[in-house]
């Protein structure tokens, strides 16, 4: 089974990458941006076939490994 996680910086959390690759896209000229986040994806392939049981551990993972919850958001999408 493949599940994706993606973290991404809790609104209102600082992210000069984000800042950094904006300033980046506008001096290369693309126009109409107005903000960037940057964030982790992670594709992760389960033994198993149980979509509940994975999203579980992958839960697990995220609150132990994966993500810092104090500053960052997770979605999992199995």
């Amino acid at each position: 089974m493949k599940a994706r996680v993606v973290v991404t910086l809790k609104s209102g959390i600082l992210d000069p990458q984000g800042k950094a690759i904006e300033g980046a896209l506008k001096s290369l000229g693309v126009e109409g941006v107005a903000s960037v986040r940057q964030g982790k994806v992670f594709d992760v392939e389960l033994a198993g076939a149980d979509a509940n049981a994975a999203k579980a551990q992958l839960q697990a993972a995220c609150e132990k490994l994966l993500a810092n919850t104090v500053i960052e958001n997770y979605q999992i999408d199995v």
